[in-house]
């Protein structure tokens, strides 16, 4: 079959580049012609709350991307969408994870299905976004009626998505980041990343938005350090902020935390992604609001545990007491489930869990299931 996959991919950093990235492969192994047509501009500047949109590393040799789509250019839009209606691919796949890609992905979509060949499926991290705007429902509506068929990766995005489309949606949960490689010796990790190996580290990682709290495990570690509960042991938080850091920055040192909280507030290369998930003996997400979230499946990747609030799709792919714990998002939950994963045997077995419990997250599995929703709207 001969493919195309529209959405982030080199130079774009992150992981929604790595997912698209992936699949691409998968499909490629499988047999089919696979291209990546991606941005030309992703954000605009004064959108973008990080400090880069791109890497400078060189584009994977094994993959034909192509730089095409400027997500504010109509006429842009118009251009790709009748390229890809003269090019007739099998389908065309989309990741949709904000509606700010409504406009430019659902104009596209509608164009190129105009050749009665091409179907259009979504790979849909989110309906609904975290942080609301007016323009949110009309823009899932010009994009959701655009689609053929969706992979969805929770219950909640499914809810979700039956208030716009009744179109074909199957289930399968996120993958595995397999690109980030396999877990290092404790050791070899702290060193890289300059960390005291005789100390113990709890990670905080990702994007640092406020719907993710760490506002409250700010205060949760606060609580457990007047409780005399955190000597030996740091917290590592890991990541580019996309909010004002002053909040966030006030707070450690109200909580009298400053000493125990190692900041690295930039984004993390895929190249020292592995080293934080072999130092730390657990991640927490102390999440407000879910769908789903990658750092679980790097979490699994590595096999390390997890602390997750019970929101959204979380509770779906982290079994409680299985692979780490389940928590309310309020600070005496999370402090109550930190202290308690490093008693006794907990860090040990949920590590093995890990081992078992990730083999059920595969992008082989995920790219299957898109196949099967295409069989079913051909």
């Amino acid at each position: 079959m001969k493919l195309t996959i529209l959405g982030p991919a080199h130079p774009y950093r992150g992981g929604l580049a790595s997912i698209m990235q992936t699949m691409a492969r998968v499909y490629q192994h499988n047999g089919h012609e696979v291209d990546v047509c991606t941005f030309t501009l992703q954000y605009p500047s004064l959108l973008f709350p990080g400090k880069s949109q791109t890497v400078s590393t060189p584009a994977p040799k094994d993959l034909k991307i192509r730089r095409e789509v400027s997500t504010v250019n109509p006429f842009n839009w118009l251009r790709v969408g009748q390229m890809l209606r003269r090019e007739r691919p099998d389908f065309i796949l989309l990741k949709y994870w904000t509606p700010f890609m409504a406009p430019c992905f659902g104009t596209i979509a509608r164009l190129a299905r105009k050749n009665g060949h091409t179907k259009v499926l979504c790979q849909i991290d989110n309906v609904e976004p975290h942080e609301k705007h007016l323009i949110d429902k009309p823009c899932n509506c010009y994009f959701l009626r655009a689609v053929d068929g969706f992979v969805y990766m929770s219950d909640e995005v499914f809810r979700q998505l039956r208030n716009y489309t009744e179109a074909p949606a199957l289930f399968s949960p996120h993958p595995r980041f397999e690109n980030f490689g396999e877990r290092i010796d404790r050791t070899e990790a702290c060193a890289q990343l300059e960390l005291d190996p005789t100390l113990r580290y709890a990670l905080f990682f990702g994007l640092i938005r406020d719907y993710k709290g760490l506002d409250l495990l700010l205060k949760a570690w606060g609580k457990l350090k007047r409780q005399g509960k955190t000597a030996g042991r740091k917290l590592i938080v890991a990541g580019e902020f996309y909010t004002a850091p002053e909040p966030y920055k006030r707070l450690v040192d109200e909580q009298g935390i400053a000493d125990e909280v190692i900041l690295h507030d930039r984004f993390i290369p895929d190249s020292v992604v592995g080293a934080y998930f072999s130092a730390a003996d657990f991640v927490v997400l102390p999440y407000r609001s879910a769908t789903q979230s990658g750092v679980t499946q790097i979490a699994y990747q590595f096999s390390t545990p997890m602390i997750v609030t019970d929101v959204g799709g979380l509770g779906e792919i982290v079994p409680d007491q299985k692979v780490g714990y389940l928590c309310l998002p309020e600070v005496d939950s999370i402090a109550e489930k930190i202290d308690q994963i490093w008693q006794g045997d907990n860090l040990e077995r949920f590590h093995q869990n890990c081992l078992v419990e990730r083999e059920r997250f595969s992008w082989e599995e995920m790219c299957a299931k898109l196949m099967a929703v295409y069989e079913r709207v051909k």
